[in-house]
């Protein structure tokens, strides 16, 4: 989770949002200090009859009459979606952890909600979540993500999502974190530097993503990962004058959000900040196709945005496939532990998870 500074503009490392109904965020994260900035309750779905909006009436009551039947879907999809949702939301988080494990896709079938209704709404909105199309992900996951948006807000926080790592460091002892000292390999005592310094240490835990991992531990198991790319577009003058997700059915791009309009001090006076995801690598000319499509989803002329910045993540999300295991194991041999999303869930929850099971499990081995 990282945050960078290009021409005045705050740039996320990809598409980023925070969740503040995650257990572990709530339980580590002084999210006042963050001065978070939420998403609307709503996201706007574009199909080939112009954009239908799909909001959480809970949270805006006004707004209600966009879920009437005939607009986004029918009664029966209503009712079904209903019932999944206070289901997921009221029932206790270990109970949607033992549930039956089956692709999302099946479990949102069993829920009865109709094929027409998961191509018009739920697949091109989790396509954006789990960063695939076909609904493979697991469904007990899925509940549990579910759950988390109906509990929680949608946030970013007023610096970018680098704030959140920064907090988690800033509460640690001085000099504990060593910045651009990369790791070249692991001892049989501590750790060896890139630059040649060995740095003992009775226990390591490589806490790290799921490349550098898989390089510091040979045959670690790694799962398949998920790669997405975002396009950073300025405009000036907003497309969308809304803190709102913009989904395609047509499934060009993931979704698209004019992050000024989340967190202002994103872009500099004057000047809209668009950002836009993707499946997989930016290609040559893929850029004019998302261009096309995005001048279609806002209705609004896309040929003077400027293209600021691109960022590709390659192991944005692990691959969560049934049978999904919600968490493994820390310890992988003596004084040895790994931890990241890629040993829980992809999620910041997940990646927060491991991380504490680590620290439990490091404390138990040491014997305290």
């Amino acid at each position: 989770m990282r945050t960078d500074r290009v021409e005045g503009f705050v740039i996320d490392r990809g598409f980023q949002v925070f969740n503040t109904a995650y257990p572990q965020v709530k339980r580590r994260i002084q999210r006042r200090a963050l001065r978070l900035h939420p998403f609307s309750p709503a996201v706007l779905v574009h199909t080939g009859s112009g954009r239908l909006r799909f909001t959480d009436p809970s949270r805006e009551p006004r707004r209600a009459a966009d879920l009437l039947p005939g607009r986004l879907a029918g009664a029966r999809d209503l009712l079904a979606l209903g019932g999944l949702s206070a289901r997921d939301a009221l029932a206790p988080a270990a109970l949607l952890k033992r549930g039956t494990e089956r692709t999302t896709r099946t479990a949102l079938a069993a829920a009865g909600v109709s094929e027409e209704f998961v191509a018009r709404f739920f697949r091109p909105f989790l396509s954006g979540i789990f960063l695939e199309d076909e609904l493979e992900t697991s469904s007990r996951f899925f509940h549990l993500v579910w759950r988390s948006m109906i509990r929680g807000t949608l946030c970013l926080p007023g610096d970018g999502i680098g704030a959140v790592p920064r907090q988690l460091a800033g509460v640690l002892p001085p000099d504990t974190v060593r910045l651009d000292r990369p790791v070249a390999r692991l001892t049989d005592d501590g750790v060896m530097t890139a630059g040649g310094e060995h740095l003992p240490a009775r226990t390591v835990v490589v806490a790290t993503g799921a490349a550098a991992a898989a390089s510091l531990l040979p045959g670690l198991y790694i799962p398949p990962h998920r790669e997405v790319t975002t396009y950073y577009h300025v405009s000036t003058a907003t497309p969308l004058a809304e803190p709102t997700l913009l989904v395609d059915v047509r499934r060009r791009f993931l979704h698209t959000c004019v992050l000024s309009e989340v967190v202002p001090g994103y872009a500099p006076d004057g000047y809209s900040l668009v950002a836009t995801s993707v499946l997989g690598a930016d290609t040559p000319g893929r850029e004019d196709g998302v261009r096309t499509a995005l001048a279609e989803a806002y209705d609004a002329d896309t040929d003077a945005w400027e293209l600021l910045t691109v960022r590709t993540v390659h192991d944005a999300l692990p691959a969560m496939l049934p049978p999904q295991p919600l968490s493994r194991p820390s310890r992988i041999g003596t004084g040895r532990y790994v931890c990241g999303d890629h040993r829980a869930t992809g999620s910041v929850q997940g990646a927060l998870a491991s991380g504490a099971r680590a620290a439990r499990e490091i404390l138990r081995d040491l014997g305290r």
